[in-house]
C-alpha cells in the first residue's frame, strides 16, 4: 500500500511538472511518529513563508509541489506533536522526498472536554466547557446545582442547597445526565426535585458541561446535556512519591462546615489513593427570616488503585456516602418537617490498552452501585422527635462502556465504535409509596466519526442504536401498575467545525435524540411527600423524539474571548411535569401531572472575557430560553429560567485576586397555565484569594453573596411556598493546601 501511494504521488508530481516552469519543484515524504513508529495523518505540513501547504492523508503521507529553487524551511505541526522544523534546498525540475519524524507531547486537555469525543481530538461541535483547579475551588458550594448555577446555559433546580441540581437550556430531571467519570451514577437525584447528586463537590477534581444533546453517547437522559464529574479515585496520571491536598471550608447563611482531604502515594508502575468529605450545616436563612428544615450532614470518602505499564493503564476504586438532609414540608410549622436519608456504595473500574493493528486502543469503564433512601416525616413534641418512615427507595445498578477507537482509514480520521450497557433495578417501598418500582435494561451501540475536509475543516457524523426494556415492579401500594415495555430507538448527529483564521472556530450540530419515559412519568399516584406535590402518571406517554440543532461561534486573542451560541430543539411527545390548579383534600399539596405534546425549546447564550491588561479581566454574559408547546394553543412550558446577564471584573495580582460579580434576572412572565410569575432581581457578591507557596501550595479564598442581602425568588425553586425567598448574605471562607 505504501508503494503504491508513493508511485502514485510520484506521477502526480512527474504530471505536474510536465507544465512547470524551469524554476518550479516538487516535494513529498512522510510524518512518522517516534514512539511508536506510526506515519500520523491529518497533521499540517507547510513550507514557511509562503503559502504553500497541505495535510497528511490517512496514510500519513504529503506531497508539496510548484515550490519555488532555493532554500526553505519546512513546519510539521498538529496537536499532539511538537512542532518540527526541517531545512532542505531544492533545485528547477527536481522532486526530493523528505520523511519527518515528530515527537509526541501531552495534549492540553484544560482546552479540550472529553466528555464530547471518545477519541478527545478537541474539535468542538456544540457548545461545551470545564472547570478544574483553582477555577473549580472558586466556586466550591455545598451542591453542583449551586456551583455551576448562573454558568452559561446553566441554572438550577432548588429545593434547599443538597438537592440542587443543575438545569440546562431550560432541561431539567430525567433529560440531563450527571455522570461519574464518564458513567451513571446510580442514585435517583433526576426523579424529582428532593433528591440529591450522591457526591460532595469537594470530591471533584474536574466538571465538564456540554450543552444540547449528547444521546449519541450517552444514550437516553442525555436530551439536554451532559454534566460529566471527575474525579481521581482511581489514579490516572501520579508523580512517584507522596502527594495530597487537606481542605477547610465555611459559610455563614446556614452555619456550614466542611473538611476534606485526600491522599495519593505513586510508584513507578501504581498508585494508591485515599480521599474522605465531611460537611454540615445548620437551616438556611434568608432576608426574611429561617427556612426551617433545610439541614444536612454529609460524608463521603473512596479508595482507589492505580496500575500504568508500558500499553495498559486501569485501576479499580470503592467509594461511599452518606447524606442526611431536610426538605421543608411546612414553613409555617417548623416542628414537622421530611429528613431524607441516603447510602451508596460504589465500585468503579477502568482499562486502557494500547496495541498493534487497526483498533488500535480500547477501553472499559464501569461503575456498579447500591443506593438506598428512606424519606422520614418527622414531628417534635417537646425535647423528643418522633419518626416515620414514609417511603424508600433501594436500587442496584450497572453502568458500563467499551470504546474501541481505530486507526484512520480512507477519508476517516481517528474515530470510535463503542458499546454501552446500563441496568437497575429500582424497589420503591412504604405506605407513601406514590410510584411502583422498575427493572430497566438498555443495550446500546454506537459509532462516532470525523471527516476532516482540509487542516481547517472538519466534519463528525454518528449513529448510535439502543434497545431498552422496562418493566415496572408490583406491590401493593401500587396495583395499578404492571405493565412492561420494550422500545427500539436510534440517535444520529451530523456536525462541522471551521477555523478560517487563527482565533475564529465555528460550529454547529444536528442532532436526533430520544428518551424513554420514567417509571414516575408513567405510574405516579399519589403524595409524593418530598417534593411536597400529588403526582399523576400517565401511562400513555410514549418516547420523546428530539430533532434540532446547535451553533456556536468563538472568537479567542490574547485580550478578548467572546463565543455566542443558539440553539432550536423540536419534541415529539414531550412529557410535561405541569401543576392542574388544585389541591389534594387530604395532604393539601397541589396537584401536578404528567402529559406529552409537541414542544419547541429555543433560545441562546452569550459569554465574554476581556482582559485589557496583563492580570485584569472582565467577563460579561447573558442567557435566554423561550420553551413552549407547539400543538396547545402555543402556551409556555412550566419551569424555564428568565432572561438572564451576568457581569463580572477580576484582577490577578499573582500573589492573589480580587474582584465582583453581579446576575440579574428578569421578571418571569411567560409561564404555564396556573404557574406563578415570579419577578425580577439583581444580587451583587465580591471575591478576594490568596496564594502561598510554602512547604506546598497554600490557597485562601474568601467569598461574599448576596451582598446587599437582596430578597428574591428563584423561579425555578421547587420549595412549596413560592414567595419564600432564596439564602440571603452568606460570608463563605476556604483554604487549600496542596502538598
Amino acid at each position: 500500500m505504501r508503494k503504491i501511494t508513493i508511485i502514485a504521488m510520484l506521477s502526480i508530481a512527474y504530471l505536474n511538472s510536465l507544465g512547470q516552469t524551469k524554476t518550479d519543484a516538487n516535494i513529498f515524504g512522510h510524518i512518522i511518529s517516534t514512539a511508536d513508529g506510526e506515519h500520523i495523518p491529518f497533521i499540517n505540513v507547510l513550507v514557511k513563508d509562503s503559502r504553500i501547504g497541505t495535510i497528511t492523508d490517512a496514510s500519513g503521507h504529503y506531497i508539496l509541489t510548484n515550490i519555488p529553487i532555493g532554500e526553505h524551511t519546512l513546519i510539521v505541526t498538529g496537536m499532539g506533536f511538537e512542532t518540527k522544523a526541517i531545512d532542505f534546498s531544492i533545485q528547477a525540475k527536481q522532486t526530493i522526498e523528505i520523511d519527518v519524524e515528530v515527537v509526541p507531547t501531552d495534549i492540553n486537555l484544560d482546552a479540550i472536554v472529553i466528555t464530547s469525543s471518545p477519541t478527545a481530538s478537541g474539535f468542538r461541535y456544540q457548545p461545551d466547557m470545564s472547570y478544574m483547579g483553582e477555577e473549580l475551588q472558586k466556586r466550591s458550594e455545598i451542591s453542583f446545582g449551586e456551583m455551576l448555577n448562573n454558568s452559561p446555559g446553566v441554572a438550577m433546580r432548588s429545593m434547599g442547597s443538597t438537592p440542587a441540581r443543575p438545569v440546562i437550556r431550560g432541561m431539567d430531571g430525567d433529560r440531563i445526565l450527571v455522570l461519574e467519570n464518564g458513567e451513571r451514577m446510580g442514585d435517583i437525584s433526576e426523579t424529582s426535585a428532593d433528591h440529591s447528586i450522591a457526591l460532595d463537590p469537594l470530591a471533584a477534581s474536574r466538571v465538564e458541561v456540554i450543552r444540547g444533546p449528547a444521546s449519541l453517547l450517552y444514550g437516553s437522559s442525555a436530551l439536554g446535556g451532559v454534566i460529566n464529574i471527575m474525579t481521581t479515585d482511581i489514579p490516572d496520571r501520579w508523580d512517584e512519591g507522596s502527594r495530597g491536598v487537606f481542605s477547610l471550608q465555611g459559610a455563614t447563611m446556614n452555619t456550614m462546615g466542611a473538611g476534606f482531604g485526600r491522599y495519593t502515594y505513586g510508584d513507578e508502575t501504581w498508585a494508591a489513593t485515599g480521599r474522605v468529605a465531611y460537611r454540615q450545616s445548620s437551616d438556611i436563612t434568608t432576608p426574611d427570616g429561617v427556612i426551617h428544615g433545610t439541614s444536612m450532614s454529609n460524608l463521603d470518602a473512596a479508595a482507589g488503585y492505580g496500575f500504568k505499564s508500558k500499553n495498559k493503564s486501569g485501576g479499580l476504586s470503592f467509594s461511599l456516602a452518606n447524606q442526611v438532609y431536610e426538605i421543608p414540608e411546612h414553613i409555617e410549622i417548623p416542628e414537622e418537617g421530611v429528613e431524607i436519608q441516603m447510602q451508596r456504595l460504589a465500585l468503579q473500574g477502568r482499562m486502557n490498552i494500547e496495541r498493534k493493528g487497526f483498533f488500535d486502543k480500547a477501553q472499559l469503564r464501569f461503575n456498579t452501585s447500591r443506593m438506598f433512601q428512606q424519606e422520614v416525616e418527622y414531628e417534635w413534641i417537646d425535647e423528643d422527635r418522633d419518626d416515620e418512615v414514609e417511603l424508600e427507595y433501594e436500587k442496584y445498578s450497572l453502568s458500563s462502556t467499551t470504546t474501541l477507537q481505530h486507526k484512520p482509514f480512507g477519508f476517516f480520521d481517528r474515530g470510535a465504535v463503542g458499546v454501552n450497557l446500563h441496568a437497575h433495578n429500582m424497589d420503591v417501598r412504604g405506605e407513601d409509596a406514590y410510584t411502583p418500582g422498575e427493572v430497566r435494561v438498555n443495550l446500546g451501540v454506537f459509532t462516532f466519526q470525523e471527516i476532516p475536509l482540509s487542516n481547517k475543516m472538519r466534519l463528525q457524523a454518528g449513529l448510535r442504536i439502543d434497545f431498552q426494556h422496562t418493566s415496572a415492579i408490583f406491590s401493593d401500594n401500587t396495583p395499578f401498575a404492571n405493565g412492561k415495555r420494550n422500545a427500539l430507538n436510534y440517535t444520529g448527529s451530523l456536525g462541522f467545525n471551521h477555523r478560517p483564521i487563527d482565533g475564529l472556530e465555528v460550529g454547529g450540530q444536528f442532532a436526533r435524540s430520544h428518551r424513554n419515559p420514567s417509571v414516575e412519568e408513567l405510574y405516579a399516584n399519589g403524595v409524593h411527600l418530598g417534593a411536597g406535590v400529588y403526582e399523576i402518571g400517565n401511562i400513555n406517554l410514549k418516547d420523546e423524539i428530539g430533532q434540532g440543532g446547535d451553533f456556536f461561534i468563538r472568537w479567542t486573542s490574547e485580550i478578548i474571548d467572546v463565543e455566542l451560541a443558539s440553539f432550536v430543539n423540536v419534541f415529539r411527545n414531550y412529557i410535561i411535569f405541569e401543576p392542574t390548579g388544585n389541591f389534594d383534600p387530604e395532604s393539601g399539596y397541589p396537584i401536578f401531572q404528567y402529559s406529552g405534546d409537541e414542544a419547541s425549546l429555543m433560545g441562546a447564550e452569550l459569554s465574554a472575557k476581556l482582559r485589557p491588561f496583563n492580570g485584569f479581566e472582565i467577563g460579561l454574559g447573558s442567557d435566554f430560553v423561550d420553551g413552549r408547546r407547539i400543538t396547545n394553543g402555543k402556551e409556555y412550558l412550566p419551569f424555564i429560567p428568565p432572561f438572564r446577564i451576568t457581569a463580572s471584573v477580576e484582577y490577578d495580582f499573582k500573589a492573589g485576586w480580587i474582584g465582583a460579580n453581579m446576575v440579574s434576572a428578569a421578571k418571569q412572565d411567560r409561564v404555564a397555565p396556573d404557574e406563578e410569575e415570579t419577578d425580577g432581581y439583581t444580587i451583587v457578591g465580591l471575591s478576594a484569594g490568596y496564594r502561598l507557596s510554602k512547604y506546598g501550595r497554600h490557597v485562601l479564598i474568601l467569598r461574599v453573596d448576596n451582598l446587599l442581602n437582596q430578597r428574591y425568588r428563584d423561579h425555578l425553586s421547587r420549595i412549596e411556598d413560592r414567595n419564600f425567598p432564596m439564602p440571603g448574605r452568606n460570608i463563605s471562607l476556604a483554604y487549600r493546601w496542596f502538598f
